[in-house]
């Protein structure tokens, strides 16, 4: 065999998205100066707990980190996929930042993934897993994934800073590659879905929340409609609420935030006294209902959220033009723009429409197909 040429990259910048994209490419990367200057330099503990979730649903892969944990190697192996793989996702990042690689590289395996996730389920930071069963499975059948064996269920639900969460996510294998799309038609809102939870604190907290986004929306639709689910199993305080809105072109559009303690100063930080005061529920009712009537008046087929999987999954179709409407690019958006550029080759045509607001991207799909599968 010949000496393994690796893609050069710095910085912690998109590592998650970088080592998507490398196990996609079958392309090895080498990733130095990471938070070198920072005064805890190195990987993260949840970035490690990623990279052994990557090791734990692909054959053959190779990671090497230096001490410092300053300089990674990563050399990608073949998909595998699994049934009833377990991984604790840690308490430092919520499952949803594990969920976003893993329902990509689940769809290019040798067999289904089956696999149990636990830890956090809803935090301020990434998408709840309620999002992920709304809307983001949704966004996948677009492509040619098939509904039959795709499926997120939700055993508990738990807020930071300690968890207690766990989730079981299963993903069908794409026979032989995605389907191309054309998605500019975004429709009118026809109809608005939430849940509302709530863990360790009074079950009144999700009234509270369901009321005051519901009394923004009645003004506007009749069809809203918000549950409530009280945790039982989440090991701190903490609430929050989760949105969808469903447009008449068949669009999920999405917000949902939580709200708990935060965890205790591990960099040795002072807490102020303010940190402890967590925001009403009623403030995070019309807040969220507030963020979610943006996100629709931005237009687009996604929201912004979800601009980063919409333009992966576009680029990893066949050698056919893809075309999707997205409102205001997001800095994620253009960050996975940039990525897929590097790593696959394949380039968007930008084009704003000032009619709307929005923006059309095209490009033709880099024709990904599931070769793990050909392999068995």
């Amino acid at each position: 065999m010949g000496k393994t040429t690796y893609m050069k990259l710095k910085g912690s910048q998109n590592l998650r998205l970088r080592l998507l994209l490398a196990t996609l490419s079958a392309t090895p990367v080498l990733i130095e100066d990471i938070r070198h200057e920072d005064t805890l330099a190195g990987l993260r503990s949840y970035e490690v707990s990623l990279l052994r979730l990557f090791e734990e649903v692909c054959d053959d892969c190779v990671v090497e980190i230096n001490d410092t944990g300053t300089k990674l190697k990563y050399k990608p192996g073949i998909i595998m996929g699994g049934r009833n793989l377990v991984h604790d996702c840690g308490v430092d990042r919520s499952i949803g930042y594990f969920l976003e690689p893993l329902i990509v590289l689940g769809l290019f395996g040798k067999k289904p993934l089956s696999i149990t996730l636990k830890g956090i389920t809803n935090d301020s930071k990434d998408p709840s897993v309620d999002t992920f069963q709304s809307t983001t499975l949704s966004i996948l059948k677009r492509f040619g994934v098939p509904s039959e064996g795709l499926k997120l269920t939700i055993k508990n639900r738990a807020p930071p800073p300690l968890g207690g969460g766990e989730v079981e996510l299963k993903i069908p294998v794409v026979q032989n590659s995605l389907t191309a799309v054309s998605w500019i038609d975004e429709g009118m809102v026809k109809r608005i879905r939430g849940l509302t939870f709530t863990s360790r604190v009074s079950s009144q907290f999700e009234h509270t929340m369901r009321y005051a986004a519901r009394g923004i929306f009645n003004r506007l639709l009749p069809d809203v409609h918000i549950s409530t689910y009280h945790s039982s199993a989440g090991k701190s305080p903490g609430y929050g609420i989760s949105l969808v809105a469903e447009t008449t072109s068949g669009c999920f559009i999405s917000a949902d935030t939580a709200v708990s303690y935060r965890q205790g100063d591990e960099l040795g930080e002072d807490k102020d006294e303010e940190s402890n005061e967590l925001m009403p529920p009623d403030e995070v009712g019309v807040q969220i209902a507030s963020v979610l009537l943006g996100e629709i008046e931005q237009g687009g087929v996604v929201d912004s959220t979800h601009q980063g999987l919409l333009f992966l999954l576009c680029a990893l179709c066949p050698q056919d033009v893809s075309k999707v409407r997205v409102g205001k690019l997001s800095p994620n958006g253009i960050k996975t723009l940039r990525n897929i550029r590097d790593f696959l080759g394949v380039k968007f045509v930008i084009k704003p429409d000032p009619s709307t607001g929005t923006v059309i991207l095209k490009c033709v799909g880099c024709g990904l197909k599931n070769l793990s599968r050909k392999i068995s």
